[in-house]
């Protein structure tokens, strides 16, 4: 079972030094709460002892005593009494600042880690979230670096504690009555071969539970974003039923372990009774078996022994629901560091970061493929000027958004080399390869927020008079002044109190924003009508002039004037020419032309044309 393969690598010592390598900053708490722990597990049994020093020595002395000893005995019990109010008043301050240590590190701890890991899924490649359900990365993200806060705080530091405190209770115990305690502690065998099946058992069903949400994360998520497209094919019964029975394993897997916590706990309290029956009867059968005179100590010791025990089974109570925590802790560490280890990024970068760029691309024999062994582009060489708007044209799946993805460094190429003024694109700072890259895609993502936010992308150091500037030049500025707050309007998430086609005017304004030296129109017009591709066609045409563009266009009239046409079919170079050439060579693209004409002049609706 994968559980079980999983059980096997929880105590996996390299992953627990990754986890501390986080409390690197923080070793100064962490050399507290290990102090704290070593002064609480001496504190702690102090006071039983001093009890059964009170009553064995003082209180049964004072009355068999003289009357001026008798004071003097009970002056000392007084004394006695402060100095364990004063244990007991230390016992509380030092809990309360190990409590709030631990947790304090476990929660800074997994700040850090969060950002660490969030930081290297914003450097990950496209192709990870291609292959990977956002539920599942929301889950390593946020579910599992929580439990790894419990390693701190109810995990590996508190059961150091505990050990630390068990053995100085079983110090004391011994000092007072080895024999005794060894008859009190006849039982823990039993008690440890029931801990051990308690902690496989609960392991087992945790390592369900947490896959069981990470199920339920990824269903949800995808079926929330989705839901336009459930409610549209009356799927709502089928996908409830899919989620029912996710939800059911979830269940079954919680149940389970509180099975197990029902009958561990009730068992652990029987041990403590069989404990304090034996004290009971031992403390006895020396009474009436080998002196009267021993019953004089007889008080003071079940006192202190009474108090030993509970204090002992206290932390055996919950040591195997903390190794529990320890475990989850770690399973959850497992996934969150194979994120951290995940190599699939954009690890070579340059340090060249030019303040301008000419915008000159060149193709170089480039072959790219999403999975290694299937290649969606082949072989692929062409050339833009500085300056000059190429089209790109081609069925769906022939390779045209693929290359607007290379050039933008999202993906890893295999073969070949891409240059743009005559730089390899990985000689570049990312950031400032991209910075010059304006992208306008046909699936337009708004971000939850403002108009305002969405246009800038939360640059404050862009003027909003240069943002009302684009807006007008895209006609924008009436429109987003008409809607209530205006440029605060909030969009919603995925910016769905917005119209597609004003979503894709928000597009064309935050790439006339910035400025960019490389265009690229990724079916940029597909979503609008045609007065709203009129209006933008103009704005277009100012926003091209002077700056390298790349075209894909659904309608082959928006393609005219492009200097070079480039037709794609699976992947590869077919055709490439003005529109006026590959017209009269009457080939593919000729034969795409007369099937589009056809569609607009008979109304035939031909979906799986895309150029």
């Amino acid at each position: 079972m994968p559980g079980n393969v999983k059980a096997k690598k929880i105590f996996d010592f390299s992953a627990l030094k990754k986890v501390f390598e986080y409390t690197r900053p923080y070793n100064g708490r962490v050399y507290l709460s290990v102090l704290l722990s070593i002064l609480l597990a001496l504190v702690s049994p102090l006071r039983p002892y001093l009890i059964q020093v009170t009553v064995n020595n003082y209180i049964r002395r004072s009355v068999t005593t003289d009357h001026s000893f008798s004071e003097l005995m009970v002056k000392m019990v007084i004394w006695i009494t402060l100095l364990q109010i004063g244990l007991l008043i230390l016992e509380t301050i030092c809990r309360f600042y190990f409590a709030y240590i631990t947790a304090w590190l476990g929660q800074t701890v997994v700040k850090d880690l969060r950002t660490t890991v969030y930081r290297k899924v914003l450097g990950l490649n496209l192709s990870q979230f291609d292959k990977t359900p956002i539920g599942t990365l929301t889950t390593r993200t946020i579910n599992d670096i929580e439990a790894v806060n419990d390693i701190f705080s109810d995990g590996i530091i508190p059961i150091i504690a505990d050990l630390l405190s068990i053995i100085s209770i079983l110090a004391f115990m011994f000092y007072v009555d080895w024999k005794l305690t060894l008859i009190c502690m006849a039982p823990f065998p039993l008690l440890i071969a029931a801990t051990n099946l308690f902690k496989e058992t609960v392991n087992k069903s945790f390592i369900r539970v947490r896959n069981a949400v990470a199920s339920l994360n990824a269903f949800v998520q995808e079926h929330i974003t989705g839901m336009q497209i459930v409610q549209a094919f009356a799927a709502e019964g089928r996908e409830f039923e899919k989620f029912k029975k996710i939800n059911r394993e979830h269940r079954n897997a919680n149940i389970h372990a509180i099975f197990a916590y029902s009958i561990f706990y009730p068992f652990v309290e029987i041990i403590i009774a069989i404990s304090m029956g034996l004290l009971v009867w031992w403390e006895a059968r020396q009474v009436f078996h080998v002196s009267h005179l021993y019953a004089a100590e007889l008080s003071g010791k079940i006192i202190s022994f009474t108090l030993f025990l509970n204090l002992l089974f206290r932390p055996l109570r919950v040591i195997a629901d903390k190794f529990n925590v320890i475990q989850m802790g770690m399973v959850a560490s497992e996934r969150v560091f194979k994120v951290l280890d995940n190599q699939d990024y954009i690890n070579t970068e340059g340090s060249y970061s030019p303040e301008l760029m000419e915008g000159k691309i060149e193709f170089d024999h480039v072959s790219f493929a999403y999975n290694e062994d299937r290649y969606v582009l082949k072989d692929i060489s062409f050339e833009v000027n500085s300056g000059e708007t190429i089209a790109l044209v081609g069925h769906t799946g022939s390779g045209k958004t693929s290359i607007i993805s290379l050039l933008n460094r999202l993906y890893h190429i295999q073969k070949g080399q891409i240059r743009i003024d005559d730089i390899p694109i990985e000689d570049y700072r990312l950031q400032s390869l991209r910075s010059h890259i304006g992208v306008v895609l046909q699936d337009v993502f708004l971000f939850s927020g403002s108009i305002l936010d969405n246009i800038t992308l939360r640059n404050d150091s862009i003027p909003k008079e240069k943002i009302i500037e684009a807006a007008e030049l895209m006609g924008m500025h009436e429109f987003i002044m008409d809607l209530p707050g205006g440029y605060d309007f909030n969009v919603m998430e995925r910016g769905s109190t917005l119209s597609l086609g004003q979503r894709q005017l928000l597009s064309f304004i935050r790439a006339l924003l910035y400025n960019p030296s490389i265009l690229i129109l990724d079916e940029a017009t597909s979503s609008v009508d045609t007065e709203s591709e009129i209006l933008i066609q103009k704005a277009i045409d100012r926003l091209v002039a002077g700056r390298t563009s790349i075209v894909i266009a659904h309608r082959l009239s928006t393609i005219r004037k492009a200097s070079k046409i480039i037709v794609l079919d699976k992947g590869e170079i077919i055709e490439s020419g003005t529109h006026e050439e590959l017209l009269a060579r009457g080939g593919f693209y000729s034969k795409l032309h007369e099937m589009q004409f056809n569609k607009q002049l008979h109304g035939v609706k031909i979906r799986d044309i895309e150029v």
